[in-house]
């Protein structure tokens, strides 16, 4: 027969911690919304996902949408924009 090992004391997440991470998980939400409110009055970022190279198939009850060229560019901007913070943050 083995011994149980009790469970380490600080290594569970009470309520209250959780309670705090879903605080910090609604918030970042929000801001993302609004972010995303924000955006779609910029002209440029209404026209994204209707760019020449993105594919859409629509066929009866059936439609899939690949942007594959708005995500290639979405992709450059965030690595720019992350490039640029980072530099910022190590100065």
């Amino acid at each position: 027969m083995t011994d149980l090992e009790p469970e380490p004391k600080g290594k569970s997440m009470g309520l209250d911690s959780i309670g705090g991470v879903l605080v910090v998980i609604g918030l970042g939400v929000a801001l993302l919304g609004g972010a995303l409110l924000l955006a779609s009055r910029v002209p440029f970022l209404n026209q994204l996902f209707n760019l020449p190279g993105d594919i859409r198939i629509q066929n009866g009850n059936f439609s899939c949408f690949f942007p594959i060229v708005s995500m290639i560019i979405l992709s450059l901007l965030l690595t720019v924009i992350a490039n640029i913070i980072i530099r910022l943050l190590n100065k």
